[in-house]
């Protein structure tokens, strides 16, 4: 599973390849992004435009589960993923490179081989009330703290060709073309998963860069 993931652009950038409607305010140089931290995503408001915002990675586990938390969805028939695969908590993760872990344990980088590669994860969010690591002014590593968050994780499928040496079990959803960012974010519910499989091997390459 991908638990790892860099993201570079300027507002102009960002702004143009996901058809902003609000103004930017973000610094948007995330060389790492780990789980349990604040990333940009790509959504549409309460009032239908597209913005962007901060929010936190990895969804609370289901019931009875031993994990932590939930960065990656494989499972979508799951009763507990589908009130959040319908269209209000469909999001887009902007990403510019993500790596996943080969059998030695040591990271793979892998970018879109688009010109400007920046692209974006099938991510879905949801509002969520309980304690996260927050980082307080002077202290010395990270608290936790009780408030409420706004989560997002992102969908997984089988490798292509390109992931399946260094990590056979899956692969991000990944999407590059502004229509697949359209019928993301607001397609009918019963139509987006056919964008649920893996990008084409000749969209994707293995970056040795993308983590320097």
């Amino acid at each position: 599973m991908c638990n790892l993931y860099s993201f570079r652009a300027s507002r102009e950038e960002m702004r143009r390849r996901f058809s902003l409607d609000v103004t930017l305010e973000l610094d948007l140089e995330f060389p790492t992004v780990y789980p349990d931290q604040d990333a940009p995503v790509v959504g549409n408001n309460g009032d239908g435009k597209r913005e962007a915002g901060l929010m936190r990675w990895g969804f609370p586990p289901p019931p009875n589960a031993k994990a932590r938390q939930v960065t990656n969805v494989r499972n979508y028939a799951s009763p507990f993923w589908r009130p959040w695969l319908k269209k209000p908590y469909r999001c887009l993760v902007p990403f510019t490179a993500f790596s996943e872990l080969g059998p030695d344990r040591s990271p793979h980088w892998f970018a879109t081989k688009d010109a400007d590669r920046l692209a974006a994860f099938a991510g879905i969010w949801r509002p969520w009330t309980g304690e996260r690591l927050v980082k307080k002014e002077g202290a010395a590593r990270r608290v936790r703290e009780e408030r409420d968050w706004r989560l997002f994780a992102f969908l997984t499928v089988e490798p292509n060709a390109v992931v399946e040496p260094i990590h056979p079990k899956a692969m991000p959803v990944i999407l590059t073309e502004p229509e697949e960012f359209d019928i993301w974010l607001n397609g009918d519910d019963d139509q987006v998963l056919v964008l649920a499989r893996p990008l084409e091997d000749a969209k994707l390459g293995e970056d040795g860069k993308a983590e320097s």
